[in-house]
C-alpha cells in the first residue's frame, strides 16, 4: 500500500503546532508497518539550512494556478527512511513564517495542485492521497474535477483530516476562477455562507473525512463546537470518523529523557521524586515532598479553559496546600494575572512565560497533577504526554481529552474528569484528584496504571491502515 502525505507543516522541517507532530510522526509510524508513506509539503524559507543540504533536487515542472503557470522544484529528503518532497516555488515560500500572509489562498493552491502534478514526474502513485486541514483541502477538488478521469490517476482515493475545524480557508467569492481555477460551474462546491469556504470544499470531495479524535468528530457535528460547518457535516456524517493522534514515545520517555532532572520507569519511580525536588528548587517552591505540585503547560487563550483556572485559582490555593506550575504564552489577560498571582503566592506558584521545551519536561517529570480543564480540545497531546510521566491529568470531558482520559473514579481510570464547563466543576474534580494522591498506596497504583497507557504513535498508525484499507477496497 502506498500514500501520499499531504501537509503545510511537518517536522523536523517546519512546524507552528501540532499538525507539525503529526507529520512528523504518523508517517514514521505507517512506514514501521510496511506502509509506503511519502511526505509533500512546501519548501519554507524557514527551513533550517543543515536540512536544506541533505536535500537532493528531482526535477521541475510548470504547475496550472488559476490562468497561469507557476514554476515549481521537486526536491527530496529522507528521514528516518521516510521520503519527503519539498516544493520549491520562491514566489510562494520564500518567506518568512508558514501562515497569515495575504496570498495564502494562492499558496496553498499552488502546493494542492503542485502535489497532483508531480506524482507522474516522481514515478509515484499512491493508493491514497492523505490530506490535512484547510491548506491541503484542495487537493480532492482539483483531483474531483481534473484528474479523477485521468487514466494514470485512476483509482487513486482521497482522505482529509481536520485537526481543528476553527480554521476553514475562507474567502471571498471572487477568487474561485482567478486564484484558485475553479470553474464557475463548479460554484456550488466550494461556496458557503455566501464565501469560499476551502475546508468545505474538500469536505464535499474527498472520499472520506476524519477528525484527530472520535469524539471530536462526533462534536463538530453540532453548532457549539463547528464552527459553521455542522450543515455540511451531518449531511456527509456518513463519511466521517475519528482516530485519535498519538505521541512520539521516544521524544517523551522518563527512562531515557536527557531533558529531565534524573531519568526514571514505571518499575523505579525514585527518580520522579528527584524530579519533584529539583523542579521546586528551579522555580523557587517551597521544597517539600508531601505537596502536590499541580501543573499547566499550555497556550494562555481563553479556550484552553484559563477563564475557568482564573475564577478558581484563589480558592484553590486558599483550600488546599497545593504548589502550583504554569508554564506557556497567550493573551495579555492571563499573562498579566498569573504574574500577580506568583507575587500573591510566594514559594507555591511559578509563572513561566514562553515556549520553553526542556522546561515543559521538567514540568511533566516533576508534577503530581496535569490540569487541562480546555473548552474544546480536538485531540490534545500533553494529557497523553503527563500520563507517559506519571502525573495524572485532571481534564474536561471533550475531544481527544474524553477519549484518552478515563475518570479513575471506577477504579480502573487513569485520571480524573468533569463534564460541564464551569469552574465549581472543575475544582470539584481537582479536589478528588487531591484526595487520590493523600493514599500513597492507592495513587501509586493510579501512576502505574498512567504509566502504562498506550498512546503510541503505532496504535494510531494501525487504525489508519484499516482505514486506508477500506478506502482502497471501495
Amino acid at each position: 500500500m502506498k500514500v501520499l502525505f499531504c501537509t503545510s507543516e511537518a517536522l523536523p522541517f517546519a512546524a507552528s503546532g501540532g499538525l507539525g507532530d503529526v507529520s512528523g510522526s504518523l508517517p514514521q509510524a505507517l512506514r514501521a508497518r510496511l506502509i509506503g508513506c511519502r511526505v509533500v509539503m512546501p519548501l519554507y524559507e524557514d527551513i533550517p539550512k543543515e536540512l536544506r543540504e541533505n536535500m537532493k533536487f528531482l526535477t521541475s515542472l510548470s504547475v496550472p494556478v488559476a490562468w497561469r503557470r507557476q514554476y515549481c522544484g521537486i526536491f527530496e529528503a529522507k528521514v528516518g527512511g521516510v521520503i519527503y518532497y519539498l516544493i520549491d516555488n520562491q514566489y510562494y515560500f520564500k518567506r518568512h513564517g508558514l501562515y497569515g500572509h495575504y496570498d495564502d489562498a494562492e499558496r496553498f493552491a499552488f502546493l494542492s495542485r503542485a502535489a497532483l502534478e508531480m506524482l507522474p514526474y516522481i514515478d509515484f502513485k499512491p493508493d491514497v492521497i492523505h490530506c490535512n486541514d484547510w491548506e491541503t483541502a484542495l487537493v480532492p477538488v482539483y483531483f474531483r474535477l481534473f484528474y479523477a478521469n485521468n487514466e494514470w490517476y485512476a483509482g487513486i482515493k482521497t482522505l482529509l483530516t481536520i485537526h481543528n475545524i476553527q480554521y476553514q480557508g475562507k474567502y471571498g467569492i471572487e477568487i474561485l476562477r482567478d486564484v484558485l481555477g475553479i470553474p464557475e460551474s463548479e460554484t456550488p462546491l466550494m461556496e458557503y455562507d455566501n464565501c469560499v469556504n476551502i475546508l468545505k470544499g474538500g469536505i464535499e470531495c474527498a472520499n472520506w473525512v476524519s477528525t484527530v479524535s472520535p469524539t471530536y468528530a462526533k462534536e463538530i457535528l453540532s453548532p457549539w463546537f463547528s464552527h459553521g460547518l455542522d450543515n455540511i457535516l451531518n449531511e456527509r456524517s456518513w463519511k466521517l470518523s475519528g482516530i485519535l493522534n498519538g505521541i512520539d514515545t521516544n521524544l517523551y520517555n522518563p527512562a531515557a529523557d536527557k531533558e529531565i532532572f534524573v531519568t526514571y520507569t514505571v518499575d523505579d519511580l525514585s527518580g520522579k521524586a528527584v524530579n519533584k525536588q529539583k523542579l521546586q528548587e528551579r522555580l523557587n517552591l517551597n521544597v517539600d515532598p508531601k505537596v502536590p505540585i499541580v501543573s499547566m503547560v499550555s497556550r494562555m487563550v481563553a479556550h484552553k479553559g484559563l477563564d475557568l483556572v482564573k475564577e478558581a485559582l484563589d480558592q484553590l490555593m486558599w483550600e488546599t496546600e497545593i504548589q502550583f506550575v504554569i508554564l506557556g504564552s497567550g493573551e495579555w489577560e492571563y499573562e498579566s494575572f498569573f504574574r500577580d498571582m506568583q507575587g500573591k503566592y510566594p514559594g507555591r506558584l511559578s509563572a513561566c512565560f514562553g515556549f520553553v521545551p526542556e522546561l515543559a519536561h521538567k514540568i511533566y517529570a516533576g508534577s503530581d497533577i496535569f490540569l487541562m480543564p480546555s473548552k474544546s480540545e480536538p485531540c490534545g497531546l500533553s494529557q497523553m504526554i503527563a500520563l507517559r510521566y506519571g502525573t495524572i491529568p485532571v481534564v474536561r470531558e471533550t475531544g481527544g481529552l474524553k477519549d484518552s482520559i478515563q475518570d479513575s473514579g471506577d477504579g480502573e481510570g487513569n485520571g480524573f474528569t468533569f463534564q460541564s464547563y464551569n469552574s465549581g466543576d472543575m475544582l470539584q474534580a481537582v479536589h478528588r484528584a487531591l484526595e487520590g494522591y493523600a493514599k500513597p498506596e492507592g495513587w501509586a497504583v493510579l501512576v502505574d496504571r498512567a504509566m502504562k497507557c498506550d498512546n503510541s504513535w503505532g496504535r494510531s498508525a494501525n487504525e489508519y491502515i484499516r482505514l486506508y484499507k477500506s478506502l482502497i477496497k471501495e
